[in-house]
C-alpha cells in the first residue's frame, strides 16, 4: 500500500493536506479531480485498500455504493451536466475510487468516453483549476452533498 496513489491522497486528506478534499463519507472520500477538462469532475475514493467490489464486506459494500450514488447524484445538482459518466476501473490505480464526470452537449465530443479525450488535452496544465476556482468547485459540491446526505 506504500505506493498505492489513492492511499497516497486519503493520508494527504487525513493530515489536511490534499486540498482537493471535499467531504468524508462512512465509506470514502469525495475529492475534485486535479484537473477540470470536463468542469465538476469528481473522484469518491474507497476508504479500504480493494481491488474489486466482491473484496467488500457485504454492508460495506451496500454502503459504498449507495454513498456513490448520493455523491454523483449532488455532482450532477452543482454542475448540472446534460449526462454523468460513472467510472470504477482501477487498471492504473487498483484502489478502488470512483470517477465521475459531468458530460455537456456542448463538449467537442460529447458521445465519446471521457478516455477518448487525448491525455495532453485532458490532463493539461491549463485544465487544472486555479486556488480559487478549487474553492468555487469545492463549495457547491459540499453545498449539494449537504442537502443529500
Amino acid at each position: 500500500m506504500g505506493n498505492c496513489l489513492i492511499c497516497n491522497r486519503i493520508s494527504m486528506i487525513k493530515e489536511g493536506s490534499n486540498k482537493y478534499f471535499v467531504a468524508e463519507l462512512e465509506t470514502g472520500y469525495v475529492v475534485i479531480g486535479d484537473h477540470q477538462y470536463f468542469e465538476g469532475y469528481a473522484l469518491f475514493l474507497c476508504k479500504e485498500h480493494k481491488n474489486e467490489l466482491h473484496e467488500l464486506d457485504s454492508d460495506y459494500k451496500q454502503k459504498f455504493l449507495v454513498e456513490m450514488s448520493k455523491v454523483s447524484e449532488a455532482v450532477y445538482k452543482a454542475f448540472k451536466p446534460d449526462k454523468l459518466n460513472y467510472e470504477l476501473l482501477g487498471n492504473g490505480d487498483s484502489h478502488m475510487h470512483w470517477h465521475i464526470f459531468p458530460r455537456r452537449l456542448t463538449e467537442p465530443n460529447p458521445k465519446s468516453p471521457v478516455w477518448w479525450t487525448p491525455k495532453e488535452i485532458m490532463y493539461s496544465e491549463s485544465v487544472k483549476p486555479s486556488n480559487d476556482a478549487l474553492e468555487e468547485l469545492k463549495n457547491r459540491l459540499l453545498k449539494e452533498l449537504g442537502k443529500i446526505i
